[in-house]
């Protein structure tokens, strides 16, 4: 999972991350800039190369199931059965 910049929504304190703050980061603000209509939306995400504005809880965890599985919460455990 790529960098999750600064302002993430909660859910993504399940999943392995890494956030950059925009406003310390001028190439980081660049990007967000250039995929958000040219604001400075937060937080923007990237999930195995797709890059999402102000995602939704679900969307986020949807775009992992699909791209990352192994990120999950509970991935790689043994079910126990």
């Amino acid at each position: 999972m790529s960098p999750v910049y600064e302002g993430a929504a909660a859910p993504l304190t399940r999943l392995r991350h890494s956030e950059v703050n925009i406003w310390k980061d001028p190439d980081a603000a660049a990007f967000v800039r250039s995929v958000a209509d040219g604001n400075e939306t937060v937080p923007t995400v990237t999930v195995a190369g797709e890059t999402m504005v102000n995602p939704s809880r679900s969307r986020l965890f949807e775009a992992v199931r699909e791209h990352a599985p192994h990120l999950m919460p509970g991935a790689g455990r043994s079910t126990g059965t």
